[in-house]
């Protein structure tokens, strides 16, 4: 097959181009889709003409969104995944030996389906795993239907593992969800997502930020660039009791070597205790 070369828009005035050879392209019931095998990255999954993950960098979101959070938490057991049909984020969850339960909740069954057939070198299992319990449903109404039952402080971690904030997945990104979602957590739980690009959508990333912070008392926003997004990316956790920025390096590691994870390509203690000190112009955008 031939390489087709993409444009993939970070703003209105900006974005980025990659090549791909497609595997597999076509259209679920919620969104557009291509799976290829890209030059530098290997296979590579689209949704929407928006790049979602790859072989090659899918460590460096996959890391942050799940061992910033679940390394701050003393002893994550239960966890939620809202998206994450990759199965990228149940992989990384199951690395720590805490944890007995991950509800993982997909709203669109091919995205699943992309994963078993594609990407077996991201979720390495963990979709099958049985630990992990898989639903084809809207985390929007999984989240609610739990909260209107009144279920509360069921969740260690809650990872948000979505698409952009907007279609689909614009309403887990505002505040209502957030509340909710705060509702499950535990104590001590806390809430992960992905804010997008602050050198290209500053304003999304600002707005983000003020909602999680309108719920939750601690929100630690950190900032990473991931190749296959062509950008500078922001993610946030956020708890209303356990705080990412006070812990020590030290205190990082000895968490890493006392839950055995040793096979991570990107976080450590130095790294993550880094994350925490922002730039001045950053600083701004997260106000």
């Amino acid at each position: 097959m031939a390489l087709e070369r993409f444009f993939e828009p970070l703003s209105e005035v900006t974005g980025y181009t990659y090549d791909l050879e497609v595997l597999e392209r076509g259209e679920s019931a919620y969104q557009r889709y291509e799976v290829g095998v890209s030059p530098l990255f290997g296979r590579m999954f689209r949704l929407d003409g928006a790049a979602m993950t790859s072989e090659g960098d899918e460590f460096i979101y996959h890391e942050n969104l799940v061992h910033v959070p679940a390394l701050a938490h003393r002893e994550p057991r239960v966890a939620l995944v809202i998206g994450g049909g990759d199965g990228g984020s149940a992989e990384e969850l199951l690395k720590h030996p805490s944890i007995v339960r991950v509800d993982l909740v997909e709203l669109d069954g091919e995205v699943l389906a992309l994963a078993r057939r594609y990407f077996a070198s991201i979720h390495r299992g963990s979709l099958e795993d049985l630990r992990v319990s898989v639903r084809v449903e809207d985390g929007l109404k999984f989240v609610g239907d739990r909260v209107a039952r009144g279920e509360r402080g069921i969740y260690d971690l809650i990872l948000l593992d979505l698409t952009d904030p907007v279609g689909p997945a614009a309403q887990l990104y505002e505040e209502p969800f957030f509340r909710a979602c705060a509702q499950l957590l535990n104590e001590e739980g806390l809430l992960s997502l992905h804010l997008g690009a602050p050198d290209h959508r500053p304003e999304r990333v600002r707005a983000l930020v003020a909602r999680l912070r309108a719920v939750f008392r601690f929100v630690f926003p950190h900032f990473h660039y991931i190749p296959l997004y062509g950008a500078q990316w922001g993610m946030a956790a956020a708890s209303n009791a356990t705080n990412c920025s006070a812990l020590t390096a030290e205190e990082i590691d000895a968490r890493l070597a006392a839950r055995g994870i040793g096979d991570l390509r990107y976080l450590d203690g130095t790294v993550y205790q880094a994350r925490a000190v922002l730039p001045r112009y950053l600083r701004a955008v997260v106000g």
